[in-house]
């Protein structure tokens, strides 16, 4: 793991003296072809299941998500070359060395064993996400880059505040994750229950949960397109991922039914934010934005709700990390065409861009859980949970809120696509290349919905089980 953080973060420095664009090109390839040698050797060369020193360990949901994270990279970071073509080459090779930098911040969050590795990662993620989000170097950018740092970094002073209080709660010496999950039974219920929520509030801001959902819209509508779908899924993950493993070390606790109460309240109040602002906001990046929020309320309900639900939780965000970064980047492709996103403004792009508006509309179907969508299986799988354990109330906000975000997102998507443009200049000319590749994520998670290999179920299983 060390060697691969030292190779990451050199070829990323290298990538600021390049000077030719067929330079930061080539210093892509280098940089995802180290991405693809690390997964290949934690999937194929015997490092799954092994500790890299004693900070980092290849487990089962570590691997998953980093796997999806090189893809999503990958398609971020060459869709990227398109999309910023023309820029001055000295803001292009620093965008370009920040996202590889993010990716690395980012891996290193997934593997980490320790709850305070996992903090250092995830603070290294702000930094690099607050350049990226700067980029145009606008006033409204540098607003957001400042309000992302400030928000960021006092969230993340919370969840180190609670990391803190559960270490004295546990009284363990090391912060490893499996000390002190061992340590966690004998511990005090107060100071576990405020630890928890200091964590919860701290990481939500990287989960796009309520409470400090907000800074992810802002750090979105002002990041170029191609880096929204990183930083909407790729870092989404990583802050899932932190909770996640939380949740799993109070699970031998007796606050534990707390904490998924905890969890449901968040994911309800996550879901109606998502769904009443889908209504209100009339930018299409900020749209994409609120529905990521949507989605992860839907994964804390199922976090919350417990039993299937935490599969169906795992799965849920699988599946939205393809479906996700496909519509952002099918973004990059309509502010080609526009040099815009607002939503009362343009429209006809059936006529303009065939291939990205189907990609459009097939995510919107995707998005909105019609079968064959895979998350129809996880939200259908946890609301049979929350049947089970009788929470008729909560099903009843959920299948109103969700009614709420599909007429929201068809409503918007079919607008995009099929009413008149109402702007007075000409659309320009779209790259189909970009929307075909943007496509294929889709596919990807519609194959999902139809079919799970048996290794992605082993390791949801794995990641599951409490």
């Amino acid at each position: 793991m060390i060697a691969y953080l030292i190779a990451s973060i050199l070829i990323a420095a290298a990538t600021l003296a390049v000077r030719r664009e067929r330079q930061l090109f080539l210093a892509g390839i280098l940089f995802y072809a180290v991405q693809a040698a690390f997964a290949a050797a934690i999937l194929a060369g015997g490092l799954y299941g092994t500790a890299s020193t004693e900070w980092f360990a290849f487990d089962a949901a570590g691997t998953l998500f980093y796997v999806l994270l090189c893809i999503v990279s990958g398609f971020a970071y060459f869709h990227s070359e398109a999309y910023l073509r023309g820029n001055d080459l000295r803001h292009i090779r620093t965008y370009s060395a920040l996202v590889m930098l993010l990716t690395t911040a980012i891996a290193g969050a997934y593997f980490a064993s320790n709850l305070a590795v996992t903090w250092i990662f995830l603070e290294a993620t702000t930094l690099c996400a607050a350049g990226i989000v700067y980029h145009r170097r606008t006033g409204h950018s540098l607003e957001a880059a400042w309000k992302y740092v400030f928000v960021c970094s006092t969230g993340i002073a919370m969840a180190y505040l609670g990391i803190l209080l559960l270490a004295a709660a546990t009284k363990c010496e090391s912060l490893q994750y499996e000390a002190v999950a061992a340590a966690v039974p004998g511990a005090n219920a107060l100071y576990l229950k405020t630890a928890f929520l200091l964590i919860l509030c701290g990481y939500s801001c990287k989960i796009e949960l309520f409470p400090l959902h907000t800074v992810g819209i802002d750090a979105n509508f002002a990041a170029p397109s191609p880096a929204s779908a990183l930083i909407s899924t790729g870092l989404v993950n990583a802050g899932f991922l932190a909770l996640l493993r939380v949740y799993r070390l109070l699970s031998a606790s007796e606050v534990f039914p707390w904490v998924r109460s905890v969890l449901v309240i968040v994911g309800v109040l996550s879901l109606v934010i998502g769904a009443l602002f889908l209504r209100r906001t009339n930018n299409y990046k900020r749209f994409l934005s609120y529905s990521t929020v949507e989605n992860m309320g839907i994964a804390a309900l199922g976090l919350g709700i417990g039993g299937i639900g935490v599969w169906a939780a795992v799965f849920h965000v699988v599946c939205h990390t393809f479906i996700k970064s496909s519509l952002f980047l099918q973004m990059a492709v309509v502010r080609q065409v526009y040099n815009g996103y607002r939503i009362n403004r343009i429209g006809d792009y059936i006529h303009i861009n065939r291939v990205g508006a189907v990609g459009l509309l097939a995510g919107m179907v995707a998005l909105v859980a019609f079968p064959p969508s895979p998350l129809f299986l996880s939200e259908l799988m946890i609301l049979g949970e929350t049947i089970a354990v009788g929470k008729w109330w909560l099903v009843a906000c959920m299948l109103l809120l969700i009614c709420i975000v599909i007429y929201s997102f068809c409503a918007r998507m079919i607008r995009l696509c099929y009413q008149p443009n109402q702007d007075e200049l000409h659309p320009s000319k779209a790259d189909r290349a970009l929307s075909w590749s943007a496509l294929s994520l889709l596919v990807a998670a519609l194959v999902l919905g139809l079919w799970q290999p048996d290794f992605l179920k082993e390791l949801i299983d794995r990641i599951a089980t409490l």
